[in-house]
């Protein structure tokens, strides 16, 4: 069966072959789903006929946000660190030991329940695809758990045993990452997809995590890092080195890391949310366009430092703070975000590709940065179906 949407004001394709400037945008445009994926796109004057024909009235339509950095699964509340913090504290990656209790405390269910929820504001973000960490466990069975929960909503799995070392091995870190690397990845890995590491002050070191990482790829995982957040070190010069998918975070960078970054196949992931919530400075991302590296954004939905779940926010954040285009962040968090998890299927509106997309009641895509704030996601289709219309 084929269906077709039409009567769109401006449509993002992502492809330079099918429509102008970085995004490819077409005007007065539509396209056909058949199957789930994309069958035709072009001029809505040049549609053909098709089983069902959907009228946008003149709205826009962008790729499904693809969403390469989140912590879904977790249990408790931070927001009184949170206050703290706009008070004048100073954040260090030792609060998440926090959310480790409440989730060792939570159940399956309750778990599942809050995951669902979490998943539930991302579709009304327009967020179509996404990737869900564990890391707040920090047990064997903890950490095999929340990875399990998390491959149930997406088969972007990532098990981050090494976010930070428990209280019981504070005075033994090296003996944690043995732990990491044998016995919690053995249970982990067959419910994953990625490994993750928290490479940077006041959680891993270099020389640990690269043993993490290199202990995940051979369980068959593939690579992605924390670096660089709190302080420059040396965690892009490892994701480089082991051809992470993805160096996330990336606040703190000296001009060899975005040269290293610029000629490699990793990806410079910003969270916006991050340096929102922790009143962090703020990464330039011209110094990353102009290299030529290819640069993701994404949520960092978590309960510590960026409990969000609004790509929209961060889109806005981004051009505002971060110096982005609204057309370089737009295609940040639907292509690029694609590229973070070495997905060619999503993060574009080509034929062959899956037919996520959001419509925006809005005459284009740079309205979700120029209206900061205003619920502007009309619905989100995944695979040509809708997951979420508003008021419905």
């Amino acid at each position: 069966m084929s269906k077709a949407f039409t009567n769109i004001g401006s449509l993002v394709t992502n492809d330079l072959e099918q429509g102008f400037g970085l995004l490819g945008e077409i005007s007065d445009a539509a396209f056909v789903v058949e199957g789930g994926v994309i069958a035709w796109v072009g001029s809505a004057t040049e549609l053909g006929s098709t089983d069902e024909l959907i009228d946008l009235g003149g709205r826009s339509v962008v790729p499904g946000f693809v969403d390469s950095h989140a912590h879904l699964a977790f249990a408790g509340d931070r927001s009184a660190e949170f206050a703290a913090r706009m008070a004048g504290t100073r954040y260090e990656a030792g609060g998440i030991k926090t959310t480790v209790a409440a989730t060792r405390a939570a159940s399956d269910e309750e778990l599942r329940k809050q995951i669902a929820s979490r998943v539930a504001e991302f579709h009304r973000s327009g967020i179509t695809t996404f990737e869900s960490k564990s890391g707040y466990g920090l047990t064997v069975a903890d950490e095999a758990r929340t990875v399990r929960l998390n491959s149930e909503v997406t088969p972007e799995s990532t098990f981050l045993g090494a976010h930070v070392v428990p209280a019981e091995f504070a005075s033994n870190p090296d003996d944690y990452v043995e732990l990491v690397c044998n016995e919690m990845m053995f249970a982990a890995a067959p419910q994953a997809k990625w490994v993750d590491v928290f490479c940077d002050r006041g959680a891993f070191d270099y020389d640990q995590a690269e043993q993490v990482l290199r202990a995940g790829m051979a369980a068959g995982l593939m690579p992605r890092i924390h670096a660089n957040q709190l302080e420059a070190g040396r965690g892009v010069e490892l994701a480089v080195k082991l051809d992470c998918a993805s160096a996330d975070h990336c606040t703190h960078l000296s001009a060899r890391d975005i040269e290293l970054l610029a000629g490699s196949n990793t990806v410079a992931t910003l969270l916006p949310g991050a340096e929102f919530s922790t009143r962090a400075e703020y990464p330039d991302a011209r110094r990353l366009w102009g290299a030529g590296v290819a640069v993701a954004l994404a949520t960092d939905c978590n309960p510590g430092s960026s409990f969000t779940t609004s790509m929209a926010f961060c889109i806005a954040v981004a051009v505002r703070d971060m110096y982005f285009t609204p057309e370089q962040a737009i295609w940040s968090a639907t292509k690029g975000g694609a590229m973070a998890l070495r997905r060619t299927d999503v993060g574009g509106l080509s034929v062959g590709m899956k037919a996520d997309f959001a419509v925006l009641d809005a005459p284009n895509a740079t309205h979700i940065a120029y209206r900061p704030g205003v619920d502007l996601i009309e619905s989100t289709w995944i695979s040509g179906k809708s997951v979420h219309r508003r008021n419905k």
